[in-house]
C-alpha cells in the first residue's frame, strides 16, 4: 500500500508533471427508502451488536478508467438525470457541486485538467511553468479557440476574468486559497500569474470550476444576464434552461478539439441535464429510457442500481467512484451552542456512524471516515484516524453534562436546562432517515432538544454560505459533503481561511475572507499549516502539514463524518466514452471521479 500511495503521489507533484507535459505540447448527502421509526435509535447498551461497515464494505468501488478501442460516431442526443438543480450558471459566483460540474464542463474548458495517474496537464493551456519558488507562472493558450459569441480566446481574454473573479462570492476565496495577486496578458497568447507568496499546487486551482473555467468577461459584466445566456468555448453552447425543469445545450459547431483520428469534438448534437431530486424516480427514468444517465450520489441508489443490472437484467453500465468525497455534517462554531467544544465533542461521540451508513443504505459499500481522505488516499492518515472520536454513548453525554450544567453556558440558558440546536439537510428520504438516528440517539441522552429542518439543495447551501447575512452563516448543524480527489489545497484552504473580516483582521490577515469556510472555523496554527502545504512541493512535508490539520479537526471537531460517499454515473449501456476521454496531450483523462462527467468525448453506439 505504500508503494502504491508513493507512485501515486508522485503523479500529483504536479509542477514537475507540467513542465514535461508542456514540452510535449499539451460536495452531504446520501439516498432510497425512508427509515425514520423507533427501532433507528441506537441503545448505548447494544453498541456492540452493531456491525461495522468497515469491516464488511467494499470500500475502494472504482470503475476502471482505461482506453477503448471503438470507434465513435457522432450525432444523438443524451440526456443526464441530477440530483439537483444547480445554484447558477457563473463560476465564479455560484456554488458548484458534482451536479454543477457535470453541466459547467460542458459550457466552459477547463485551463488545465487532472490526468489519470493524478497528475495535471493543460486543456486550454498548451504549458503552464512556474519559476523557482512558485510565485509565478506562466501558462501558454492554445490558438484558434474562439467562445461561443465568436469572440476569439487570447490571454486577455483570461486577464479580463480576473477582476470580476476578485468580486465573486466563490472565486475569491480560491484567489485567497491559492495566494493569486495578479493575473496579467504578457503575450498574445501568454498569461502570467503572480501569486503574493508560493504555491506549488496553483495548477490544480485552474482545474477547477472557479479560476479554471474560461468565459467571456465582457458577456459577464451583467452578471444577471450572463446566468440566463452563459457564454465560454466549451464544447456544447448554451440553448435554453427552465429552471428545475431541463437546461440544454447544443453542439459548438466550431469547438476546437478532435479526437485522435481527427474527428471533431464533441460526438453529440445536443445534451440535456434534467434535474430529478428523488433517487428512486431519477434511477427509474434511466431504467425505462426517459433519460440516459442517472447521477447519484447516494450509496443505495448504487445498491438498486448493481441490483436492476444483475437481478434483473437491465441494460445498463455502473460507473462507480468512492474517492476522498466524504459525507458528514458541520458545526456553525460562531453560533450558541456549537460555539462551545464540548457541544461539537460530545455530539461527534454520539455519532453512530455504522447505524447512520446503514440508514443512508450504504453498508457494504461505504466505509466510516475519519478525516478528508479515503485510505487508498496517499494522504490518508492513520494518526488522524486513531484520533478520530469513535461512538462512545456515556463519554458523549457526560461532556453535554457539563455544558448544561455550566453556569457560563454560552447559549444563556439556565443551569440544568437542555440545549437546543437545529440539523439541517436536504429532504431527501435517505438522508432524512440517517439524521433522525442521530436525532434519537443524542434525544436519549435527555439533554438536547434537536430541531430537524430540511430545504432543497440551492436553499440548503445558500444557507450556510449566508448571503444575507454577511456570509457567516445563521445555520446550526448542516448535512455537508467534504473533499474531492483533487490537490487538497483547493479544497482545505478556503476550508480554514478566516470566514470573517473581524477574525481575519485580528489575526492579522485583513482581507483574507473565505465565504467557503462554511464551519466558521478558524485556528491560526491550521491555517499556517496551510499557507505551508502550498509553499513547497515536496510530498512529506506537504503530508505532514495536512495531517496536522486534520489531526486539529479530529480534536475540535468542527465536523463530523458519516462515510466516504459512493457515487456513480449509471448509464444505457449504449452510452460510451464515459471514462476513457483523453486529453489534448494524448494522456487518458481522470475518468468520472465524484460522478462529475466529461461530456465533449461521449457518445453513443448504434
Amino acid at each position: 500500500m505504500k508503494d502504491k500511495r508513493l507512485y501515486r503521489l508522485l503523479a500529483m507533484l504536479f509542477a514537475f508533471a507540467l513542465v514535461a507535459a508542456a514540452c510535449g505540447g499539451d460536495s452531504a448527502d446520501d439516498s432510497g427508502d425512508a427509515a425514520g421509526d423507533d427501532d433507528q435509535a441506537v441503545d448505548a447498551d447494544t453498541e456492540d451488536e452493531v456491525v461495522s461497515a468497515g469491516d464488511e464494505a467494499e470500500g475502494d468501488v472504482d470503475t476502471e478508467v482505461e482506453e477503448s478501442s471503438d470507434v465513435a460516431v457522432a450525432g444523438g442526443e443524451l440526456i443526464v438525470g441530477l440530483e439537483a438543480e444547480i445554484v447558477g450558471m457563473r463560476p465564479w459566483e455560484d456554488t458548484c457541486g458534482s451536479p454543477c460540474y457535470n453541466v459547467f464542463v460542458t459550457v466552459y474548458d477547463k485551463l488545465m485538467e487532472s490526468t489519470e495517474d493524478g497528475s495535471y496537464e493543460g486543456w486550454l493551456f498548451e504549458s503552464i511553468a512556474p519559476n523557482e519558488d512558485f510565485t509565478s507562472w506562466v501558462g501558454v493558450l492554445r490558438q484558434g479557440v474562439t467562445f461561443h459569441n465568436g469572440k476569439d480566446l487570447t490571454a486577455q481574454s483570461i486577464a479580463d476574468m480576473f477582476p470580476i473573479q476578485q468580486a465573486g462570492s466563490q472565486s475569491q476565496s480560491q484567489i485567497a486559497a491559492s495566494n493569486l495577486a495578479n493575473v496579467e496578458a504578457t503575450g498574445d497568447y501568454e498569461v502570467t500569474y503572480t501569486l503574493s507568496q508560493s504555491n506549488a499546487a496553483f495548477p490544480a486551482y485552474l482545474s477547477r470550476a472557479q479560476l479554471g473555467m474560461v468565459w467571456d468577461a465582457e458577456a459577464a459584466a451583467d452578471p444577471d444576464a450572463f446566468n440566463e445566456a452563459p457564454v465560454g468555448t466549451g464544447p456544447f453552447a448554451f440553448e435554453s434552461r427552465d429552471l428545475d425543469n431541463e437546461t440544454i445545450l447544443v453542439r459548438n459547431p466550431d469547438y476546437w478539439m478532435t479526437d485522435e483520428n481527427g474527428v471533431q469534438l464533441p460526438y453529440l448534437d445536443k445534451i440535456s441535464f434534467r434535474p430529478i431530486p428523488d433517487e428512486g424516480t431519477r434511477l427509474d427514468a434511466t431504467l425505462s429510457g426517459t433519460t440516459n444517465v442517472a447521477h447519484t450520489l447516494r450509496q443505495n441508489t448504487i445498491r438498486d442500481g448493481r441490483s436492476a443490472r444483475d437481478d434483473d437484467g437491465a441494460e445498463i453500465t455502473m460507473y462507480e467512484f468512492q474517492g476522498n468525497n466524504t459525507g458528514g455534517g458541520m458545526f456553525n462554531v460562531l453560533v450558541p451552542p456549537f460555539d462551545d467544544l464540548r457541544v461539537r465533542q460530545g455530539m461527534v461521540k454520539l455519532n453512530s456512524q455504522e447505524q447512520v451508513i446503514e440508514a443512508l443504505g450504504g453498508t457494504g459499500i461505504s466505509l466510516p471516515a475519519t478525516q478528508w481522505f479515503s485510505p487508498d488516499s496517499p494522504w490518508y492518515s492513520e494518526k488522524v484516524a486513531a484520533a478520530y472520536p469513535s461512538f462512545d454513548f456515556e463519554g458523549g453525554k457526560a461532556l453535554l453534562e457539563e455544558y448544561v450544567n455550566d453556569p457560563e453556558r454560552s447559549d444563556g440558558k439556565a443551569v440544568g436546562e437542555k440545549l437546543e440546536a437545529e440539523l439541517s439537510c436536504p429532504p431527501d428520504p435517505t438522508l432524512i432517515a440517517a439524521m433522525q438516528v442521530l436525532q434519537q440517539t443524542l434525544e436519549q441522552t435527555e439533554l438536547i432538544e434537536l430541531n430537524m429542518t430540511n430545504y432543497d439543495q440551492q436553499t440548503h447551501i445558500n444557507y450556510a454560505l449566508g448571503a444575507d447575512n454577511g456570509f457567516v452563516g445563521s445555520h446550526g448543524a448542516h448535512c455537508w459533503r467534504f473533499s474531492d480527489d483533487n490537490d487538497p489545497s483547493t479544497t482545505i484552504n478556503p476550508a480554514v481561511a478566516p470566514p470573517t473580516a473581524e477574525i481575519a483582521e485580528a489575526a492579522g490577515l485583513p482581507g483574507v475572507v473565505s465565504p467557503l469556510n462554511f464551519a466558521n472555523y478558524f485556528d491560526g496554527d491550521v491555517f499556517g499549516a496551510a499557507i505551508g502545504a502550498i509553499s513547497t512541493d515536496d510530498f512529506d512535508e506537504r503530508y505532514a502539514l495536512y495531517e496536522s490539520i486534520m489531526l486539529k479537526i479530529a480534536e475540535e471537531n468542527p465536523i463530523w463524518y458519516s462515510g466516504h460517499t459512493a457515487t456513480a454515473l449509471i448509464t444505457d449501456d449504449n452510452v460510451m466514452g464515459v471514462t476513457s476521454w483523453k486529453l489534448p496531450s494524448g494522456s487518458l483523462g481522470a475518468g468520472m471521479p465524484n460522478a462529475e462527467g466529461r461530456w465533449q468525448q461521449v457518445w453513443l453506439a448504434p
